[in-house]
Formats: C-alpha cells, sequence, structure tokens
C-alpha cells in the first residue's frame, strides 16, 4: 500500500500517483543535488569541494557525498539513510542542503566529526537558473538516460574543513546542478559537464556521445551576472586532451587502468549561441577527483581563458565507460547505447 507524504497535500503533482512514485519504476532513477565550491583566485592546484544529495525511489533511500581536494589530498566521504516515511526532506544523518530561498540562497552542512569534508556554506546566486531540456539514450529496450537539469552559477561564503585544515571561504564560486530521472552511469559511453566561471557569467554544457564519438545530445547556455536571460548553447565542439605527469597528451588507462597515468586535462572548446555569439575558451587543469575506481574519469579543476580575453575557472567533468578519444581502453559492463 502507497502512504502518503507530506508533500502529497502540495499542488505538485505531475502523475496520478503519489509522489515517492515516479512515472518509470526504475533501479537507476534519481534526483539529486550536486554543488562545487572552488576558489577562483587559488588556479588548478586549489582546494575544490563537491557536495551532492540524492534520492532513490527503487531503493527507498537518499544519501549524500562530501567530496573534492583540500590542501592537495583528495577526500571522499558518505551519508545515506532509508526513507523511513519521509522521501522529501534533504537531509540525511551528518548533511543536509536547505532552499532558504529558491534559486536565491542554499544552505549546506555536512558534520566535520563524521564526514571526509565539513561543510558550512551558503550558496547565493549570481545568474538566473537555466532548465535543460529533458534527454533520453536508450540500449535496445534498456533506458540507460533519461534526465532533466537545472544549471545556476553562485558564490559561496562560510567554513570548510577536513582533518586539521579549515578553509574560510569568502567569494568561491562554481556551479549547482539539479537533476531527476534515470541515470545508468556504468553504460553511458562518454558525457561532458563544462561549467565555466567568468566575471560577467557562466558558459555550461551537458553534452553526451556514443563510443564512436556520434552525438547523442548537447544542451546549455550563457548566463550573465547581470541577472539577464539565459542565452541556449546550439553548437558544441571541443578539442581536449588528458595530460600525463609530464604534461603531454596521453590516453587514459595507458599509465593504469584507473587513469594512475592521468594528472589533468587541457584543450579548447566553442559554444555557439542561439543569438549569433561564437565563444572559443582555452583550458587546462588538473585531476581533481576522479570517479575511480567505481566509473572511468571524473572532474577536473580548470583555468580558462575566452578568444576575447576573458579569464575564469571551471570544473570540466569527463566521464563514460567506452570512448573512442577520452576511454579508448575501457571494458564496458554490460552492452552500450549505439
Amino acid at each position: 500500500m502507497a502512504r502518503p507524504t507530506a508533500a502529497d497535500e502540495l499542488f505538485v503533482h505531475q502523475i496520478p500517483q503519489l509522489l515517492p512514485q515516479v512515472a518509470t519504476h526504475h533501479d537507476h532513477w534519481r534526483e539529486s543535488y550536486f554543488f562545487d565550491i572552488h576558489d577562483p583566485t587559488a588556479g588548478p592546484d586549489g582546494d575544490v569541494v563537491f557536495f551532492t544529495m540524492a534520492h532513490y525511489p527503487a531503493r527507498e533511500r537518499m544519501d549524500s557525498l562530501q567530496m573534492g581536494r583540500i590542501g592537495g589530498n583528495q577526500v571522499i566521504g558518505y551519508h545515506d539513510r532509508p526513507y523511513d516515511g519521509d522521501p522529501h526532506t534533504t537531509a540525511v544523518p551528518g548533511a543536509r542542503v536547505e532552499i532558504a530561498k529558491p534559486f536565491e540562497e542554499i544552505r549546506l552542512w555536512s558534520d566535520p566529526s563524521t564526514s571526509a569534508v565539513g561543510v558550512d556554506v551558503v550558496f547565493r546566486a549570481r545568474t538566473q537558473p537555466y532548465g535543460l531540456r529533458r534527454g533520453t539514450m536508450r540500449a535496445g529496450d534498456d533506458v540507460v538516460w533519461d534526465q532533466c537539469h537545472i544549471l545556476q552559477s553562485g558564490t559561496y561564503t562560510g567554513t570548510i574543513m577536513s582533518g586539521e585544515t579549515t578553509r574560510e571561504i569568502d567569494g568561491w564560486i562554481g556551479q549547482r546542478d539539479h537533476s531527476w530521472g534515470i541515470r545508468d552511469h556504468g553504460r553511458c559511453p562518454l558525457w561532458l559537464w563544462f561549467q565555466i566561471q567568468l566575471d560577467d557569467g557562466f558558459l555550461g554544457v551537458w553534452h553526451w556521445e556514443y563510443a564512436n564519438g556520434a552525438r547523442v545530445y548537447t544542451d546549455g547556455c550563457w548566463a550573465g551576472s547581470d541577472g539577464s536571460d539565459p542565452v541556449p548553447v546550439v553548437r558544441f565542439d571541443y578539442d581536449v586532451d588528458w595530460l600525463g605527469a609530464g604534461g603531454k597528451p596521453t590516453t587514459f588507462g595507458e599509465g593504469g587502468e584507473h587513469g594512475e597515468g592521468v594528472a589533468g586535462l587541457a584543450g579548447s572548446c566553442t559554444f555557439g549561441l542561439e543569438d549569433g555569439r561564437s565563444i572559443t575558451v582555452e583550458a587546462s587543469g588538473t585531476f581533481a577527483r576522479p570517479y575511480e575506481p567505481f566509473q572511468r574519469g571524473g572532474l577536473n579543476l580548470m583555468t580558462v581563458e575566452t578568444d576575447d580575453g576573458r579569464t575564469g575557472t571551471a570544473i570540466y567533468e569527463v566521464t563514460g565507460s567506452r570512448h573512442h578519444h577520452f576511454f579508448p581502453l575501457a571494458t564496458p559492463p554490460g552492452v552500450l547505447p549505439s
């Protein structure tokens, strides 16, 4: 028997079922928040924190990851809880997300006594949010990906702690991502999540490809820090390589199955906007938070410069199960989309 929750009293339903039930029952259906927090003045070797909160209807659980690089050390922590009648409160023992003002102010907290990264920060929006269109990918009859996302740039103030290291932060910058739907990470050949922070706004893109490089999905925007309406991305091209310890291009897997030989990422990408503008970005950075051994690739902290001379920072997420350029040596689990 399905049990109503407090949120079922609200006018928020989209399908004729109670809220804990989703339109497509799937082991990989989830809704999640993702925040990146980094110092825009510290360069590609600086501290960076990634904070997540997610819930999984099929498993009836909620969890939070606190991970990143603090003082040169990679760290990762995990908290979770069962629904226990509450699938909506974004809190688990040791971590929580509080929406103080929707799309304006969000508070993130994780307990430094139980978390690899203690977080007590406030995210304040510096751009309007942008809703990506729904994207779907299949492998035969199996749904591998079917999601929507919201992107938004903001600044952070507060405190970050890890071990004996405490950082008082003010004016750190980063992206937030709110996504929901089916995401079977292990079977997506490639996805790129490039989020570029410039003084006057952000460039963001979400891009998927098949293993042979054929394009599946691209969406993103330019959003100005002046509060103007985001401008959609209608074209995206990239020429980006993994870098080895010597700063030369390398192949993921040559130095070890789990990317042990990868030190960073570098290259260029071009965003074509709906209003006719074209912006090319040169970037280089470090492999800040690998996803290995759970999945290939991970998150890279980058410094960037545009073709019109603007400079800034970025997070480049490059991950997937097999791809002719980024993961040519990977052995994917199961049948991949093609």
